[in-house]
C-alpha cells in the first residue's frame, strides 16, 4: 500500500513539473488572449483558482461546454495518535489506507454546470447542479451561485439525501476570497434509522501568496438539525500551475460530499489529504 501510494504522488508531482515546464513557454488555458474579454466565464480570477476549498464549493464559473475533473484523497492515519516515532513509521497515516473520490463537472448552459462526484466512503454517489447566477462586478459587490444536488449510498442505492444550499463570495484585489455557504440536506440521520435533516453554514477563506501559491481554510458549522460529532473543518496550501491545482490539507474528517459534510467531523482527529483538479476549457 505504501507503495502505490508514493508512487501515485511521485507520478502527481512529476507531472505538476512537466506543467510548470510548459507555463513558462504557453499560456494556461484560462490566461489565454481568448478568455481575456470583460465578462467571459473563461477569464482567469487569481483569487478563485478552483471549483473547491477544500471540500466546499466556490462560485467559480465554469464556461460553457468546459470541463474540470478533480480527486480528492484523504488517508486514514489520525495524526493526534501517537508521537512522531509513531506517525513515522506509519507514514503520517499513508500505510492505514484512503477514502478517494472521483468528481466530473460540465458546463451545459451559460453559467451553469452539472457533475457527479464519486467517493469509496459508504460507496457514496452525488449528482449535483450549479448555477453561477452573479457575478462580481463593479456593478455587483458579490458573487452567488445557487446549488442543488442528491447523494445515495451504495452506488446510489440507499439512504438518498437531496440537499440545496447557496454560495456567496467576496474577493478583495484578487488576493482574497471569503465565503459564505447556508446549506440545508435531508435525510442527514438515514444511518441510524431516523429521518432527520441538518442546516450547516460553511465559511472559508483562500489567500493567493505570491504569484501561484495559496492558503486555504474552511469550517462548517451546524446551525440546526441533527449534528453529530464536531463541525467539519479543513485547511491547506495548494499550488496553481496552468489549468491544474494540486492542493495538500489537513481535515478533522474524510467526509467530501455535502451530506458527510453536514454529519461533521470526528473529535480529536487530523487527516493528511490532498485534492488534484485539471480544467479543460
Amino acid at each position: 500500500m505504501r507503495r502505490h501510494i508514493l508512487i501515485l504522488l511521485v507520478l502527481s508531482l512529476c507531472a505538476f513539473g512537466g506543467s510548470a515546464a510548459l507555463a513558462q513557454t504557453t499560456p494556461p488555458p484560462a490566461q489565454s488572449a481568448q478568455a481575456s474579454e470583460p465578462g467571459d466565464d473563461r477569464t482567469f480570477h487569481p483569487a478563485e483558482p478552483d471549483f473547491r476549498l477544500v471540500n466546499l464549493p466556490t462560485t467559480l464559473r465554469l464556461p460553457l461546454h468546459g470541463m474540470n475533473f478533480g480527486l480528492t484523497h484523504r488517508f486514514n492515519g489520525n495524526l493526534r495518535n501517537g508521537g512522531f516515532g509513531h506517525q513515522l513509521d506509519n507514514m503520517f497515516g499513508l500505510d492505514q489506507g484512503a477514502n478517494v473520490g472521483f468528481d466530473f463537472r460540465y458546463g451545459i448552459l451559460p453559467h451553469v454546470e452539472a457533475g457527479v462526484f464519486r467517493t469509496n466512503v459508504d460507496k457514496a454517489i452525488q449528482f449535483y447542479g450549479k448555477w453561477d447566477a452573479l457575478h462580481q462586478s463593479a456593478d455587483a459587490p458579490l458573487s452567488m451561485s445557487a446549488v442543488v444536488s442528491v447523494e445515495g449510498s451504495n452506488n446510489f442505492r440507499i439512504r438518498r439525501q437531496p440537499a440545496i444550499g447557496v454560495v456567496v463570495s467576496r474577493s478583495f484585489h484578487e488576493h482574497v476570497a471569503l465565503y459564505a455557504m447556508p446549506m440545508w440536506v435531508h435525510n442527514t440521520a438515514a444511518e441510524i434509522d431516523e429521518e432527520q435533516d441538518t442546516t450547516f453554514v460553511g465559511l472559508g477563506a483562500r489567500a493567493l501568496l505570491g504569484h501561484r501559491t495559496y492558503i486555504v481554510a474552511e469550517v462548517s458549522p451546524r446551525v440546526g438539525g441533527y449534528s453529530p460529532g464536531d463541525p467539519e473543518y479543513g485547511f491547506g496550501i495548494e499550488k496553481r500551475v496552468g489549468g491544474h491545482v494540486f492542493q495538500l490539507n489537513f481535515t478533522n474528517t474524510s467526509a467530501t460530499t455535502f451530506g458527510q459534510v453536514a454529519r461533521g467531523g470526528f473529535p480529536n482527529t487530523l487527516y493528511l489529504g490532498f485534492n488534484l483538479a485539471r480544467k479543460f476549457y
